[in-house]
């Protein structure tokens, strides 16, 4: 998400900041920060937007110094704004904090260092972090490094941290658990940054840190600890990437990137969000009261092409688990169909970007009708996430590839967790079935990875396939809209005519279609439909259709049915569409590539479409 670059050495340190931090604009940031050591002072300059209105303040402006933290910020806690912005400062002023990633406890953090007489200026969660700090040094510590050790001992969630302390000058302490942070090693002078981009032009050294450690950098050398301060030996590795390469990782493709960055998309969608005694969810931009939730009853869905299919498998979960009527609707179409909505309903809009025009309308719409809106949407601050009563924050980071993945996964564990949410809000989930299904949840990015590691069976269909002129998708139930996603994945990246279709609707029109050069991808994990799937793909196969099905691991009986099989690791049924769509991407991607085609920047489309 957000991106760091910090620099210690001899060079003014301004335009290092400011240059590092335009390699990073990849990652999507709403505001950039930068604490830059002038004078025996930390001078703060916060702005809100691009990085051009920050480079223009300081060409005009000048803070100089030759040390110094930048930050650019995809809002997590607290919306966009120049006090929100980081770098965040402790009571004094005299200690500054840049961090990536969400501390969990924060609340709790904040309530305590409050009674103890700090300041908070911001929304963000980041300030803690600036306070625990101080406290420890009031408290005796005697270096800056030991201070950070004892505070990220109270920290529970994920950080990539850039800390400076004028009491302690030399140095710059940086610390990661869970969120990349990378050492970039020069002569006289020493660098620490989110991603390598960001130091690449300064050098091709790097040195990257694990979870649970801490760096003190100077300018001549740098010593790596655990957090019990044990001296760690790290590996200098020497990048031979370009500067595009290395933004995207080492992967071809921003898109192939962003589907292996999928379970820990996953894990920081569950982040914060699960009560201690895994009995509850916790949903803390709800902003409803439980009160009028209970009195809900019904719940409309709007939303646009991947994040309708999001949506639409929402449904599944919301009736099954909750028991309200959900209707699902293209937000396109919502509004002229004169749906009745009203205080007694609910409307869900799903969108990645928050600035989906059609989706705006929508929910537009339904507050001017009475209803309560909840968002589930990526970026803080975005104009549907201002407009809705409650927000779901996906907290994907930015998704470069037009055809979405990472988000769509996302969205689909939103949904997860305002089903337990409103289940046991609502007495239709008992506390051991959200045991139950929390559990569950958690194990789901460790499944997906699964998925992503094991692509044998998947190539074999993509070089037996990918010279397909049709395709056709087939679901049912929880895996229907999954059918629906796989073919839009395919049809938009690698332009081969592809439809989803509902198993048992196949006859009833598309069957027509099937002959021996149709492809025809189905979804038949274990479940109460998987023996209607298989009737299904009889039918199929009596028309001399090529099938390929995506079973559950240990079924090799569904190959009497299909020329190939892909097998996905069990889960229950309606944790399967997080897992079944993960081939279907993978598919259209690998398709796509063998066709030339330009995966990440297909025809004819946009990322955000903010037009009707």
């Amino acid at each position: 998400m957000c991106g760091i670059v910090g620099y210690i050495g001899e060079k003014e340190v301004w335009p290092i900041l400011i240059e590092g931090l335009k390699r990073l604009e990849y990652r999507g940031y709403d505001s950039a920060g930068v604490a830059i050591v002038a004078d025996n002072k930390i001078q703060l300059r916060k702005k809100l937007g691009k990085l051009k209105v920050m480079e223009a303040s300081l060409k005009e402006d000048p803070i100089h110094g030759t040390t110094g933290i930048g930050h650019t910020r995809w809002a997590t806690h607290g919306v966009p704004s120049e006090v929100n912005s980081h770098p965040h400062a402790d009571c004094t002023g005299r200690l500054v904090v840049v961090h990536n990633g969400i501390i969990e406890n924060f609340h709790e953090l904040r309530e305590e260092l409050t009674k103890e007489g700090h300041k908070f200026v911001s929304q963000t969660d980041t300030e803690v972090v600036a306070h625990l700090i101080e406290r420890q040094l009031k408290k005796g510590a005697k270096k800056l490094e030991d201070a950070v050790k004892l505070a990220l001992k109270e920290v529970e969630g994920a950080y990539a941290l850039g800390i400076y302390s004028l009491d302690d000058p030399d140095k710059m302490v940086a610390a990661r658990n869970g969120s990349p942070l990378v050492v970039g090693l020069g002569k006289g002078e020493n660098f620490i940054a989110s991603d390598v981009p960001a130091i690449l032009k300064h050098t091709r050294d790097v040195m990257y840190l694990d979870d649970k450690e801490i760096i003190i950098i100077t300018k001549e050398k740098v010593v790596v600890t655990d957090l019990d301060g044990n001296v760690k030996n790290k590996p200098v590795k020497r990048i031979d990437w370009d500067s595009e390469a290395a933004e995207k990782e080492g992967y071809p493709h921003f898109m192939l990137k962003e589907i292996y960055q999928q379970p820990k998309v996953i894990r920081d969608a569950l982040r914060g969000r699960i009560s201690k005694d895994r009995k509850r969810i916790l949903l803390e931009d709800m902003n409803i009261s439980e009160d009028e939730l209970k009195k809900i009853k019904k719940i409309f869905i709007v939303a646009c092409g991947t994040a309708f299919y999001a949506g639409f498998t929402g449904k599944y979960f919301i009736e099954e688990c909750v028991g309200l009527p959900v209707e699902v609707d293209l937000a396109s179409e919502f509004r002229y169909r004169s749906p009745k909505v009203g205080a007694d309903t609910l409307v869900m809009s799903v969108t990645q970007s928050g600035e989906t025009a059609d989706t705006l309308a929508s929910i537009r719409y339904a507050r001017q009708m009475g209803s309560k809106v909840v968002s589930v949407c990526n970026v803080v601050g975005s104009t549907i996430a201002r407009e809705s009563d409650g927000v779901i924050y996906t907290q994907a980071g930015p998704e470069i590839g037009v055809a979405s993945t990472k988000a769509y996964t996302s969205q689909l564990t939103a949904f997860y967790l305002f089903t337990i949410y409103m289940g046991k809000l609502r007495g239709t989930i008992s506390d051991l079935k959200a045991e139950g299904m929390i559990k569950e949840l958690e194990q789901l990015p460790d499944i997906v990875d699964r998925v992503i590691k094991d692509q044998k069976e998947l190539m074999t269909v993509v070089d037996k396939f990918y010279n397909s002129k049709n395709a056709l998708f087939l679901g049912r139930s929880y895996n229907y809209p999954n059918a629906l996603e796989g073919a839009l994945k395919l049809k938009e990246i690698s332009y081969i005519h592809a439809e989803g279709y509902a198993a048992g609707e196949m006859k009833h029109g598309p069957i027509a279609l099937i002959d021996e050069e149709m492809l025809v991808v189905c979804i038949a994990v274990d479940g109460p439909v998987y023996d209607k799937m298989i009737s299904n793909i009889q039918e199929v196969r009596a028309r001399k259709g090529r099938v390929v099905i995506i079973v559950t691991e240990g079924n090799n009986d569904a190959a009497r049915y299909a020329e190939y099989l892909i097998h996905i690791p069990k889960t229950s049924e309606i944790f399967s569409p997080i897992v079944a769509v993960t081939p279907l991407q993978l598919f259209a991607y690998h398709v796509a590539v063998k066709r030339g085609c330009d995966v990440d920047q297909p025809r004819n489309l946009a990322k955000s479409v903010t037009v009707e």
